[in-house]
């Protein structure tokens, strides 16, 4: 593990929540969602059930434990335009965690490695853009929907938002930094063949509002 990525990630403020999580041979908190194969950790993997037991008992995607009346989702710039996620929400603190401590949300140049994925691993729902999206938002709710897909897929539909903040390389984003995400991911978005270009263009009219001022 890269020590100057470790310092900062052990530098973040740790909810107690995230601090009863288990930690890797490598030093990370081990989100619950998790799975463990051969007693280690892959982080790239959802653990049996666990999608099930979040929306069914209502708890924490990241820590596990129950939520309360607010969700936050941890969403890139292309979820805020079509209100679409494949990860149930998790605590407010446990979110802000994980888009500073995650490598993946909090490093613009971190790629996603599907290297030896398991054989029984299961892609999420949806249409998903594999880019890293390079600035993350929090998308802080009271509702949401669960959207089922064919027998095993589920996408969360996102409610109306009471904030929403973004971040980048673990620090508040700035505007330009959100707009250049979305320019580059809408090409994406729309090769997923689900939107139009005039749909598109009426969504991210709407998303505007919940961009940094």
């Amino acid at each position: 593990m890269d020590t100057r990525l470790y310092q900062a990630i052990w530098s973040i403020p740790t909810p107690d929540r995230i601090k009863r999580l288990p930690v890797s041979a490598t030093g990370y908190y081990v989100p619950w969602f998790v799975a463990w194969i051969d007693r280690e950790p892959d982080f790239r993997v959802i653990g049996p059930g666990k999608l099930a037991q979040a929306v069914n008992r209502k708890l924490c995607w990241v820590c596990g434990q129950p939520l309360g009346i607010y969700k936050a989702f941890p969403i890139g710039p292309m979820c805020a335009i079509n209100r679409n996620i494949s990860e149930p929400p998790s605590h407010w603190e446990c979110a802000e965690y994980a888009v500073q401590g995650c490598p993946f949300l909090s490093n613009p140049r971190m790629r996603r490695n599907n290297m030896d994925l398991p054989p029984d691993h299961v892609e999420p729902a949806g249409h998903m853009i594999r880019r890293n999206p390079g600035a993350v938002g929090i998308w802080v709710t009271k509702t949401y929907s669960a959207v089922r897909l064919g027998h095993t897929g589920v996408l969360f539909r996102l409610g109306d938002p009471e904030r929403v903040v973004w971040y980048r390389e673990g620090r508040k984003a700035k505007r330009a930094e959100v707009e250049e995400s979305i320019e580059t991911g809408l090409p994406e978005l729309l090769r997923g063949g689900e939107i139009s270009d005039a749909e598109l263009a009426g969504l991210r009219r709407r998303a505007e509002q919940y961009l940094p001022a």
